[in-house]
């Protein structure tokens, strides 16, 4: 049986007995760890080292970067022999592996070492200046990558610590979450799944009910079964039609402004922006001035009307 493959990134020689212990940790589990002194990485002849590790990234499930006082070595693309300082500006390897795990959408897990992240807060209060001593790190950069976490759109989950024993509770935490999370999607999707089937049950059992009754009013009363019928089918499709316009907030506004069902699909699928539905509806409602049509709209409808427009049309065209 397949089982989860947790990619964990961190500098190496500072942080090894913490990535010796995590990796215990995530076999416990019963995951696969990832780490690249233990030659669980495909390295590539035809491309460099770190390379095969960013490579390695999208085969894995989960991402978990730690980040203590060392920045690490700088990333094959850039690399040169040259020593950097404290301020000099230049990817590492670590940093080319999150950014892998970022592009490659793989959920990431980060933690930060509290010293650090507290002298981050010194940082942030000192970013333009280039002569502050920081005790704890060895580059800015680390600070640089800390930024680039924090701006993330995509929200990953960051926890501090100072003892290991913290890393292995929140990450049993946050996993023992997920899972239950999943568990809730796959309970959802059988709740979707079952309740679909039971809407195209009702929907054939009213197909049956109303070729039974077509049968028995046309037996009963021959001569008025055919009006009958007729009528109702139309009372129906009318019915069905206007539950589609209530829908969306265009189709709801001009059923509340006495536009029938019928004249509001015709309405809507003649025009194709708002401003062309806004002249339409002043030449037919004189009682309507545009300024008073367009206040209404602002205050209502401005965010979503074109989408709702547009979203309307689709359906009626597929209705």
């Amino acid at each position: 049986m397949a089982r989860p493959r947790v990619f964990l990134s961190s500098t190496y020689y500072d942080l090894r007995h913490v990535r010796s212990s995590l990796e215990t940790f995530i076999q416990s589990l019963g995951f696969d760890a990832v780490l690249s002194e233990k030659g669980r990485i495909a390295y590539m002849p035809d491309m460099p080292l770190d390379e095969s590790c960013y490579h390695e990234v999208s085969n894995t499930d989960l991402f978990v970067l730690i980040i203590g006082g060392r920045y690490g070595a700088e990333a094959s693309a850039t690399a040169t022999k040259s020593s950097k300082t404290f301020y000099e500006r230049y990817n590492s390897i670590t940093r080319g592996e999150y950014q892998s795990a970022v592009a490659r959408g793989v959920p990431i897990y980060i933690l930060i070492e509290r010293l650090v992240y507290g002298e981050y807060a010194t940082y942030l209060k000192n970013r333009a200046r280039t002569d502050v001593s920081y005790a704890h790190v060895d580059s800015v950069n680390i600070f640089a990558l800390i930024d680039e976490i924090l701006a993330q759109p995509r929200n990953n989950p960051v926890q501090q610590f100072d003892r290991y024993e913290e890393i292995e509770l929140w990450l049993r935490e946050q996993w023992a979450g997920l899972f239950r999370e999943m568990l809730q999607r796959s309970q959802t999707h059988a709740q979707l799944a079952s309740l679909q089937a039971e809407v195209a049950q009702l929907s054939e059992l009213n197909k049956t009910l109303k070729t039974y009754l077509e049968e028995v009013v046309a037996k009963v009363a021959p001569s008025e079964s055919h009006q009958l019928i007729e009528s109702e089918t139309k009372r129906l499709e009318e019915a069905k039609l206007e539950a589609l316009l209530r829908a969306q907030p265009i189709g709801e506004y001009l059923l509340k402004i006495d536009f029938s069902p019928g004249e509001a699909k015709q309405l809507v699928l003649s025009v194709k922006t708002i401003a062309e539905l806004v002249d339409v509806i002043v030449q037919r409602r004189a009682a309507l001035s545009k300024e008073t049509f367009r206040l209404w709209m602002s205050s209502n409808l401005l965010p979503t009307m074109e989408a709702s427009l547009q979203g309307l049309r689709s359906k009626l065209l597929q209705s």
